[in-house]
């Protein structure tokens, strides 16, 4: 047993899948090809994910294995034969949409009886969920947890050749597995896990007991994938964990994240190397000095401190101060002048008070962040923070929340001003969904930019000249 924060909890050795049993689940998905290939229509496939770029990533490998199987892709459910819902945990909203979008899947289900519904992720390894689901939504088919996502062509066979219902949700150790193929739905964009699960324990979080403790991908399959995405015409990568700042710690060599960012940036080619996420107590003046040494990592980072209160984040199981905090922010901005900063914050954490909410208000003064992700607190089942006593109504955690959004805004729409009449180095990203524009783009600080031009510039660099701004994005055209 170890002590972390205050709880203690079982070390677990990561599970390591062997190439053999890789190999395995490709064979059985060559052998649902064969099955698939018989039917009178190619057969297609829904994947509809929830939360994080960690799900997205997952979804990808999802995507990868059914596409194996033989299947296309639809986003209608009704012309699904087999349908994948990859769910978050982080927050109740989230949870209930899953749930009602699963609930209405009974009405397809009827229609379309040979329908294979399954549900993945995060949410379902929650012991009371996957018990709802058992007991409450009895057409779902497969449901499985993070830890066997790597058997789900197995978990697809069985239910194709004996039917029945599938529930993989054991409290287990983490796995690592290699090889598993992707279908990737951005050509341009790329995510790549570099880690997996936590063991930072924060006490309104509930991923380490879902997702499992931290464990590393071995360095050279890493960046065999990098080299890989960037031969394939790749040129913005980002390297996903819960916790990047702690990649290396459990493996047999040393290699820590500014070692793995410098290797990643030696790879020839042209491509943005983006991470996330970050947490300040390993949030080091290397990784700071590695950022501004490499040319091809975006000038920007996402570093979460949740709370500007030193006793909340106490509670918090944060393991750091805002005077620490701001010390970083301070050595990161000489080393880095233009570094575009985003930052994660709760609101109406159990027991904060206004006059402690004040606290993070002055935090957003100091350093003056480009952009935030907000949200109330949202009670996990499972988590001490659940438990806690909570005795602010949430009219006034509201009325925080919006004083915190509006400064916020009042700071990004004058830090996107600043952008007016500068011409910027961006990536042309996408196409625009506002008429006016033809593209859109993203600034090294992955500010989007929406961009008056020829769209032959989709996939490439381009100088654009910005003429306008809000608090939301930047507007202009290409220089």
């Amino acid at each position: 047993m170890r002590r972390n924060g205050g709880q203690y909890f079982m070390e677990r050795k990561t599970t390591q899948i062997s190439q053999a049993e890789v190999e395995r689940q490709l064979t059985l998905c060559d052998d649902i090809c064969r099955v698939t290939g018989q039917w009178a229509d190619k057969p297609l496939a829904l994947v509809d994910t929830y939360g994080c770029q960690q799900n997205e990533a997952d979804s990808e490998r999802i995507r990868g294995y059914l596409e194996r199987m033989g299947f296309g892709f639809t986003d209608d459910p009704e012309q699904a034969r087999i349908i994948v819902i990859n769910t978050c945990a982080i927050r109740e909203h989230a949870e209930q949409r899953v749930l009602g979008n699963v609930g209405a899947l009974v009405h397809t289900k009827r229609r379309h009886p040979e329908q294979l519904i399954c549900l993945c992720g995060c949410m379902v390894q929650e012991k009371h969920v996957a018990e709802k689901i058992r007991q409450s939504y009895r057409h779902v088919d497969l449901v499985f947890g993070p830890h066997a996502l790597w058997k789900f062509p197995e978990m697809v066979h069985t239910l194709l050749t004996q039917r029945g219902r599938i529930f993989s949700v054991a409290d287990e150790a983490g796995s690592i597995a290699e090889g598993i193929p992707t279908v990737r739905q951005d050509g341009i964009k790329a995510w790549v896990s570099i880690m997996y699960g936590c063991n930072n324990f924060c006490t309104y979080c509930i991923v380490p007991y879902v997702r499992g403790r931290e464990r590393s991908r071995a360095p050279e399959d890493i960046l065999e994938e990098v080299r890989g995405l960037v031969a394939q015409g790749y040129k913005d990568i980002t390297l996903l964990g819960q916790n990047v700042n702690s990649y290396g710690k459990d493996l047999p060599e040393p290699m820590d994240f500014s070692d793995l960012l410098s290797a990643v940036n030696d790879i020839p080619g042209e491509f943005l190397i983006r991470f996330m996420t970050s947490h300040p107590k390993d949030a080091t003046h290397k990784l700071f000095e590695t950022m501004a040494r490499c040319e091809k990592v975006a000038p920007v980072l996402h570093l979460p401190f949740q709370a500007g209160n030193d006793r909340i984040l106490k509670v918090m199981n944060r393991r750091h101060t805002i005077a620490d905090y701001l010390a970083k922010i301070r050595d990161l901005k000489s080393l880095i002048p233009d570094i575009v900063l985003t930052s994660d914050i709760i609101v109406g954490f159990p027991g904060e008070t206004t006059q402690e909410f004040e606290d993070t208000l002055k935090v957003l003064e100091e350093v003056r962040f480009d952009a935030l992700f907000t949200f109330l607190y949202s009670p996990r089942v499972g988590t001490p923070a659940a438990s806690m006593d909570d005795p602010m109504s949430r009219e006034e955690k509201l009325a925080n929340f919006n004083r915190l959004t509006a400064l916020q805004d009042a700071i990004s729409e004058e830090k996107h001003a600043a952008y007016i009449g500068k011409t910027v180095r961006c990536l042309v990203d996408g196409l625009s969904d506002d008429s006016r524009y033809d593209l859109t783009a993203r600034t090294p600080g992955n500010r989007l930019v929406r961009v008056v031009g020829d769209k032959s510039a989709l996939g490439q660099f381009q100088d654009v000249k910005i003429t306008g701004a809000n608090k939301w994005s930047l507007f202009g055209e290409l220089a």
